[in-house]
């Protein structure tokens, strides 16, 4: 599923092509996605995109009037081609734009979704509950460690959990905290501080390598240009399947949550 690292990569990569300019066309191949596509999306043609940024999971392009709210689901890619480029099997939404460039939206299990608003997207009721960002100021060691306080929740759920921080999907959740040296089943309440303190430090370190590698992809993410996600060849510990590249010992795997997760029994404490 893509996470955060890949809709910021797709963020920065669409960014330059369809800012500033003009939908000339809405194709809507399909508008059967994770909720139904709204009607107003059709009528977009003559707008402006003003814009495009990232909040969570979600990419807000904003219009002259109104924004749009995308989301990857668990199989989504956007590519920028050229005006008149076939369909891809499973490109449900093309936006035809006066630079000669289309966005395409291509969805094989049909789980992202395009929303109109025409109000603030960050108020938007999908929106508005998310915890902050992950490399934002206001996610710190402080904050981290008060929400930790008299939880019994495993810290690999909590951390995971998008009304805690946002974007800390399984992958990067399992990296940060190999990295931070914390096993992913310890009560979040029994953390200490300076503990806390290492696992900000991993989420914003393993969220920053990602996103410099173009995200992970394991089955159908791509970047904008059609390229794979890179992160995956920097794996430390998820689906390891041999040993620790630290201390040689076996990698372990367990459930949690229905996601796999992969520890180092003696490096993780």
């Amino acid at each position: 599923m893509p996470e955060l690292p890949e809709v910021e990569t797709t963020c920065r990569g669409i960014a330059p092509h369809v800012s500033g300019q003009r939908i000339e066309r809405v194709l809507l191949r399909e508008t059967r996605l994770r909720w139904p596509v709204s009607p107003q999306v059709a009528g977009l043609a003559g707008s402006h995109i003003t814009g495009v940024s990232r909040r969570a999971k979600y990419l807000l392009m904003a219009l002259d009037h109104g924004s749009l709210i995308w989301h990857l689901g668990m199989s989504g890619s956007m590519r920028v081609l050229p005006t008149g480029s076939p369909a891809a099997n499973h490109e449900h939404i093309e936006l035809e734009l006066s630079n000669g460039q289309s966005l395409k939206f291509r969805d094989p299990r049909r789980f992202g979704a395009l929303l109109y608003c025409d109000e603030d997207p960050l108020q938007h009721r999908l929106l508005q509950p998310l915890g902050p960002e992950p490399l934002a100021d206001e996610f710190n060691t402080d904050y981290l460690y008060g929400r930790c306080r008299g939880r019994s929740a495993a810290i690999k759920t909590f951390i995971m959990n998008s009304h805690i921080v946002v974007g800390v999907g399984n992958i990067y959740a399992s990296e940060a905290l190999y990295l931070a040296g914390i096993r992913p089943t310890r009560a979040a309440g029994k953390i200490s501080k300076a503990r806390i303190a290492r696992l900000v430090e991993a989420i914003r370190a393993t969220l920053t390598a990602a996103i410099a590698k173009g995200g992970t992809t394991l089955q159908d993410f791509t970047q904008v240009d059609g390229k794979p996600g890179y992160f995956r060849q920097a794996l430390q510990v998820y689906a390891n399947k041999g040993a620790c590249h630290t201390c040689g010992k076996p990698v372990r795997h367990l459930v949690q949550g229905q996601r796999s997760s992969y520890f180092c029994p003696l490096c993780q404490t």
